[in-house]
């Protein structure tokens, strides 16, 4: 059975105080047990989180590392501090790390490889914009990121995998890919490992939903047959909400 997860991304927000805040709010909820829970805070975060939450079962991820292991990448993250401080996964692809900061899939490709080698869990994600979906393209562009990012990668490689789909027009701006939608899209992802690798793996992989996911959507979300939880920006910051995402299983 393939693991349900619902991560927080918490971009750049929380410094020290609210971070402790969040965290022992958090940590006083009873939490389901057959539920992931992981939280991404800011790197400046990643140390005092790992110890706030030394106790409990919420794991803590990277928001970000670069591709190289050590040199001369002024203000970069490697695997290595990351892997010092206690984190044993990190985010990858994330649309914002595309759009803003310009990364590509053979860049993601390489950082992949980079963290798979330290023994680093992935959430790699991925997604269309909305000129895309509007010009029914969207498959096309899903099968292109993955193929270039992941599909070189060995079958027993996926163990380290976990799939975050982020439709980019649905990302902080209201809009919500309907449940038919993001059934579709993650259908689509699992034949596409199915394809490439073999259906074992393709039901194996956890496929997460990213896009203004909320308390009020979650429970049809994560209702669909091929949607395994989310991966949760604004609501994340507040533990209500995301505690209330991570019942609605």
């Amino acid at each position: 059975m393939r693991d349900q997860i619902v991560a927080g991304n918490w971009k750049m927000n929380n410094d020290q105080n609210e971070t402790q805040s969040l965290l022992n709010e958090l940590k006083k909820y009873n939490k389901p047990e057959k539920i992931r829970i992981i939280v991404a805070p800011a790197f400046t975060q990643l140390s005092q989180s790992v110890d706030l939450l030394k106790d409990d079962i919420i794991t803590v991820a990277a928001q970000n590392m670069n591709l190289a292991v050590s040199g001369a990448h002024t203000g970069e993250i490697s695997v290595n501090m990351l892997k010092g401080v206690g984190v044993n996964l990190v985010v990858l692809g994330h649309s914002e790390r595309r759009s803003l900061y310009h990364e590509n899939n053979l860049t993601l490709a390489g950082k992949v490889n980079t963290a798979l080698e330290a023994g680093m869990e992935i959430i790699f994600c991925f997604g269309e914009q909305l000129e895309e979906r509007k010009s029914n393209r969207h498959f096309n562009v899903v099968k292109e990121q993955l193929s270039e990012a992941l599909f070189s990668l060995s079958v027993a490689a996926w163990s380290q995998i976990i799939l975050a789909y982020e439709p980019v027009w649905a990302i902080g701006t209201g809009e919500t890919a309907s449940p038919d939608q993001a059934q579709e899209m993650h259908a689509y992802i699992r034949s596409l490992i199915q394809e490439h690798y073999n259906e074992n793996l393709a039901q194996k992989v956890s496929i997460l939903y990213g896009g203004s996911v909320k308390p009020g959507n979650a429970e049809e979300i994560f209702s669909m047959q091929d949607v395994d939880g989310g991966l949760i920006g604004g609501a994340s910051l507040n533990s209500d909400d995301f505690m209330a995402i991570v019942n609605a299983f």
